[in-house]
């Protein structure tokens, strides 16, 4: 691994672990609706049976197209995410159903899996243009494994900017081993992600 790229690691896999230890009381071990509100994309929605969920959301103080177009522009998200080392778009054009990209993120050591680096594999299934994301896929590293992700994306303009909410679910033997470490590695992640899009968003307003 490249001097670069392991600082890139240590970055992303420090912030991943600070923000998942910083949210205090893990998720039951049960499988519950992802937050009081589930949200969808073209009437799809994360994995309702999932063990393993989480959620975040943020008002954005920047116009919907900048926001949008920061969240859809995935080959530039190792620029501006500390949880992206890599990104690998496998198909042209813009995003949109059907799109798929690999990409990888630092995962920290848990009690039950070691450090490593997971390479997602992601396929947009449901899109609309500056309103909803969806994309599903696994996640692989060396000894540890997400069979299945789900993640989707809303965009809603509101008073004082626009309402950006997330919920994505895992699945998967592995990490449901231990649910409330995943639980809280998941969350940390969602509010990292959130919180480095609002910053360049309205950075660029």
């Amino acid at each position: 691994m490249s001097s670069q790229r392991n600082s890139r690691f240590r970055a992303g896999a420090t912030a991943v672990a600070l923000a998942a230890s910083a949210l205090g009381a893990a998720a039951p071990a049960q499988a519950a609706p992802a937050g009081n509100h589930p949200i969808e994309c073209r009437g799809h929605g994360v994995d309702p049976n999932a063990l393993i969920r989480a959620e975040a959301e943020a008002v954005i103080d920047a116009p919907l197209r900048t926001i949008w177009a920061l969240q859809t522009d995935v080959e530039r998200w190792p620029t501006w995410q500390a949880g992206v080392l890599t990104m690998d778009r496998l198909d042209p054009g813009p995003l949109r159903k059907g799109s798929r990209f690999r990409w990888t993120t630092p995962a920290p050591p848990t009690p039950t899996t070691p450090e490593t680096v997971l390479e997602v594999t992601s396929t947009v299934q449901d899109a609309k243009h500056q309103s909803c994301l969806r994309w599903t896929g696994p996640a692989v590293g060396e000894g540890l494994r997400i069979d299945e992700g789900v993640h989707v994306w809303t965009f809603t303009k509101v008073a004082g900017g626009v309402r950006v909410r997330t919920q994505e679910t895992w699945t998967g033997a592995q990490v449901e081993a231990d649910v409330p470490t995943a639980t809280a590695l998941l969350d940390g992640g969602l509010e990292q992600w959130m919180g480095e899009l609002k910053a360049l968003a309205e950075a660029r307003a």
